[in-house]
């Protein structure tokens, strides 16, 4: 019986460590890359250390494995996002992997915003987001997901994608969210209880001191929103969830929202 040569498999893994040294200014401490995985630090304004995550592979193919370590000292304000959009092929059975792990002491920032991950038709996606943070410190953290190619008319009939998301603050678990959808996800999406047609949809989560007294601010500036979009706050949380028919729409509505929320320019990559 004469053997399959055994597929070649991306392991790519970014760490990135960040400290506030010289009184205001946020420097790295620690950086490491291997695989396709990059990361560029472009000059940015204001007081937070700008970081670029790059997939130099073009993509992601069945039984690809991306992580990223990231660690925020005291003080310090990080923002991350990615190159481009991430784009999830076809598998031919195996489930590519993205996991992200977080750390940020006390007094420190992360606005986690990556630009939107794209799955073809039969793509096999299992992402997951770990935050651990301490007492005093916040994190935004941002995530999109659009099913199918709409520029080529194509629907994601059939895959299976899971998005896993654990937020603990001062080492207990306060946000704990899964999404799991396989099989027939046209179908399903379809369906009135689950998207109605929407194949584009985003969640963003604030977790900060301040979080549940910006309610109503985040409601205001999601006003003239054309997503379905929602915004509640409880223990310390702010979470939005949006809900779109393209990509065009939510990244415009979520772009939108993080600018007047965050109070300061989106990242230059998001070519707006």
């Amino acid at each position: 019986m004469q053997l399959l040569p055994r597929r070649q498999r991306a392991d790519a893994r970014i760490a990135l460590a960040v400290a506030r040294l010289d009184g205001a200014v946020t420097r790295v401490t620690r950086i490491a890359e291997s695989g396709s995985a990059r990361l560029r630090l472009p000059k940015a304004d204001g007081p937070a250390l700008e970081a670029v995550t790059i997939n130099t592979g073009g993509g992601i193919a069945a039984g690809d494995r991306f992580a990223a370590e990231i660690e925020v000292g005291a003080g310090a304000e990080l923002v991350v996002t990615t190159a481009a959009a991430e784009k999830v092929y076809r598998s031919d059975g195996d489930t590519a992997e993205i996991a992200t792990a977080v750390r940020v002491a006390h007094g420190g920032r992360l606005d986690w915003i990556p630009q939107e991950t794209i799955l073809f038709d039969e793509a096999r996606l299992r992402r997951s987001l770990e935050v651990e943070l301490e007492p005093g410190a916040s994190a935004l953290l941002f995530e999109a997901t659009v099913f199918g190619r709409a520029a080529f008319g194509e629907a994601m009939r059939s895959g299976a994608y899971e998005e896993r998301w654990r937020i603990r603050r001062g080492g207990r678990l306060v946000f704990a969210d899964t999404l799991r959808i396989t099989g027939s996800i046209a179908e399903r999406l379809a369906k009135p209880s689950v998207a109605a047609g929407r194949r584009a949809l985003a969640t963003l989560l604030y977790v900060a001191p301040d979080a549940e007294s910006r309610i109503e601010e985040a409601r205001a500036a999601l006003e003239g929103a054309l997503c379905e979009c929602g915004a509640s706050a409880w223990n310390g949380l702010l979470a939005l969830r949006f809900l779109s028919p393209d990509v065009e729409t939510l990244r415009r509505d979520t772009a939108r929202f993080m600018l007047a929320f965050r109070g300061r320019p989106m990242p230059r990559v998001w070519h707006l």
